[in-house]
């Protein structure tokens, strides 16, 4: 069997993250592209760009992702971020209760102001935290049903469901018109093929 490479399907998607600040979105991203977690990460200003490339199934899924500042002053800013975007992951902190709510904000705009076809998914981040949660796993499902979108509870400390929720937005996204191939963009590559485990074997630093 040809692997994803070598049958030349690839397909480049823009994927944009939301959410107040220090609900682990960075963490989330870095965890995912580098394999990385660090206790205390600065807060992103503007918004920062990171690439990576995942087989999936015959197919190589190009992800160009926007993790964008979650602090008030930068909301203004968020439309350039999603404008265009093909998928979006919104993040809040199952710890704090606010971070939930503004999540709820954040699909609003989305709905309303993205592209109608973008794929949303909703990521109740830190579940390693269970014991502090002020969300329960139940609310944020029902809210992600409620909306018609993907959910999933992650920790990118653990790396609990960080792949998992990359590739349930993968498997969600049309594949239509593949691109050419081109310079290898991406930091990494991950292997989502959803027949094989992609549980991050690492436990955190």
């Amino acid at each position: 069997m040809a692997s994803a490479a070598a049958t030349g399907k690839t397909f480049q998607f823009k994927l944009v993250l939301l959410g107040e600040s220090a609900v682990g979105k960075s963490s989330l991203v870095l965890r995912f592209v580098k394999g990385q977690f660090y206790e205390h990460q600065e807060s992103t200003i503007g918004a920062a760009f990171l690439t990576q490339t995942i087989n999936l199934d015959d197919m190589v899924i190009k992800f160009e992702i926007w993790d964008t500042a979650g602090q008030e002053r930068f909301h203004s800013l968020a439309p350039m971020y999603y404008r265009g975007a093909q998928a979006a992951i919104v993040v809040y902190d199952i710890t704090n209760k606010e971070s939930f709510n503004r999540a709820k904000v954040w699909i609003e705009e989305l709905q309303k102001q993205a592209s109608p076809n973008i794929v949303i998914a909703l990521a109740g981040n830190k579940n390693d935290l269970d014991t502090s949660r002020t969300t329960t796993y139940e609310e944020g499902s029902a809210f992600a049903e409620e909306n018609n979108l993907l959910f999933l509870e992650t920790s990118a400390k653990t790396a609990n469901n960080v792949n998992e929720i990359f590739m349930v937005i993968a498997k969600k996204l049309p594949k239509v018109n593949p691109t050419t191939a081109g310079p290898q963009r991406a930091q990494g590559n991950v292997d989502l093929n959803p027949q094989q485990n992609t549980q991050s074997s690492k436990g955190c630093c």
